[in-house]
């Protein structure tokens, strides 16, 4: 794959309109990374918790999507929880994803998003449906 932004961007325009981009996108971890913005914050400058919940699921779809078994056409977010620890006022967040079950019907994706400092500001784990064809 040689522009993993480009077909992040491309296959979820959503990530195009929010400047994110992608650094890692492999089957074992998915990078994606935007940039701080007044745009997309909420009061006293935070970054949006919506922002953050679209980084981090955007990052596990794409993981699951790296996993999907032999056969399958696609897959979907049946369940996602996210657990906010810090606010971000400045710089990029980073949503580093990685599969912690990949079967044939399910998908599980653990995604860490960090701040420029390293920091841990919120942790996901999701559920991916496996679609097989009809």
């Amino acid at each position: 794959m040689n522009d993993p932004t480009a077909l992040v961007q491309d296959t979820m325009p959503l990530c195009r309109t929010l400047g994110i981009t992608a650094s890692a996108f492999t089957p074992a971890q998915v990078t994606l990374e935007v940039a701080w913005s007044s745009d997309l914050c909420t009061a006293g400058g935070i970054l949006h918790g919506g922002l953050v919940m679209t980084l981090a699921d955007s990052a596990g779809a794409s993981c699951a999507f790296l996993n999907l078994p032999e056969g399958s056409t696609g897959t979907s977010t049946i369940e996602s929880k996210t657990n906010f620890l810090g606010a971000v006022t400045a710089g990029a967040v980073t949503a580093t994803a990685r599969p912690l079950h990949t079967g044939r019907s399910t998908i599980v994706v653990e995604t860490e998003v960090r701040d420029e400092a390293d920091r841990l500001v919120a942790k996901t784990i999701q559920t991916q449906a496996v679609i097989h064809p009809r």
